[in-house]
């Protein structure tokens, strides 16, 4: 029997990076290094952007980064520097819109310094029974942002006397090793009081959170103002939250004028309750700010939004985020720095959801 021909071999058409087993060989430093005719150490230098290396050199690596599709591998990395340039960030809560400007004045900081945030929502990770905290330290985060107040867990406490943390618009934390930054928050709700008497108003309620640190603080703030015009036999506070349907229901009761007469303006713990006591009010047949001024809190974009325009308390939510992410970055570069607690002041922007009160 004849042997067979052997087939001739298959032309070579594919100059990229070669396959095995259906996955893509990647490019290692050692190839980029290649590639450009310089040393280990000099592709380091250029990717981490430190330490000099001439004009000619940088672009040499960078051509040869682009033409083998190079991708830094982060746990290499991680390996070598003990670090994973990662920071967790975590929300107290997702659907509230406050976080937005201080996350992106976080955001910028920390892309400056070369970290990535990871960004998880505490309450919808709580409602699936997982960890949120416990995969951010599997990840090996170098530093914990924690956005809001959580529920100070044994988890919470371990992670945060563990990893530098920031607190970030809460005026507690859970830790004593822990720095704070967020707005006065007693002194932007007398802000608030104090917009609606110099308009003339008397009876101001106020719709409140309970217990919680940023609600105690705010309703300490209406109670001072009040007191301090005169005004302490007219408080009137119901405790709703944070949400829009806790303000739409606790303005339902504020405004059922038939136990009290009905207050001519409410100042409300955050802008979501404000949203909400909006529509109570439209739902009465209340016209604001005709028949009802509203005072929110934390300058949230969709108060600015004109067809709302919702007076609001300026948190200097953006400005906290920055400096949030400034005291993290030193922390990381120095851990034995003494702990913080920067209050930023609060402003008020007045718009269309107030004025003086009907005759």
């Amino acid at each position: 029997m004849a042997a067979l021909s052997p087939e001739p071999p298959s032309p070579r058409w594919w100059t990229g990076p070669t396959y095995s087993g259906g996955m893509a060989n990647r490019a290692t430093i050692r190839d980029v290094a290649a590639h450009a005719g310089v040393s280990k150490s000099v592709v380091s230098l250029v990717l981490r952007g430190t330490g000099y290396v001439s004009a000619a050199k940088r672009d040499a690596v960078a051509v040869a980064v682009r033409e083998l599709g190079y991708r830094a591998n982060a746990a290499a990395r991680t390996l070598t520097e003990a670090r994973s340039h990662t920071v967790g960030v975590v929300l107290n809560d997702l659907r509230n819109p406050w976080f937005v400007d201080a996350v992106d004045g976080l955001n910028a900081v920390l892309n400056d310094h070369g970290l990535q945030m990871l960004l998880g929502d505490h309450r919808l990770d709580s409602r699936g029974g997982s960890s949120l905290l416990g995969k951010l330290l599997e990840m090996h985060v170098d530093g914990l942002i924690l956005v809001g107040t959580l529920p100070e867990t044994a988890d919470l406490i371990a992670a945060v006397s563990h990893v530098p943390t920031v607190v970030l618009g809460a005026p507690h934390a859970p830790h004593p090793s822990a720095d704070i930054v967020t707005g006065d928050n007693e002194v932007g709700a007398g802000l608030a009081v104090q917009h609606l008497v110099d308009l003339g108003h008397r009876r101001i309620a106020h719709i409140g959170a309970g217990p919680s640190p940023v609600g105690r603080a705010r309703r300490a703030g209406y109670e001072g103002a009040m007191i301090a015009n005169g005004l302490g036999g007219l408080l009137r506070t119901v405790d709703g939250g944070y949400t829009e349907r806790a303000g739409h229901d606790a303005g339902l009761e504020l405004l059922d004028d038939s136990a009290a007469p009905r207050p001519t303006a409410v100042f409300a713990v955050n802008d979501m309750a404000a949203f909400g006591l909006l529509s109570a009010a439209d739902e009465l047949g209340l016209v604001v700010p005709h028949d009802l001024s509203v005072v929110g809190y934390d300058n949230t974009p969709t108060a600015r939004m004109l067809h709302i325009g919702l007076t609001s308390i300026d948190n200097a939510d953006r400005l906290s985020g920055r400096r949030a992410g400034e005291i993290l970055v030193a922390r990381l570069a120095d851990p034995g720095l003494p702990p913080s607690i920067v209050l930023h002041a609060p402003t008020l922007v007045a718009r269309s959801s107030s004025s003086p009160p009907r005759s």
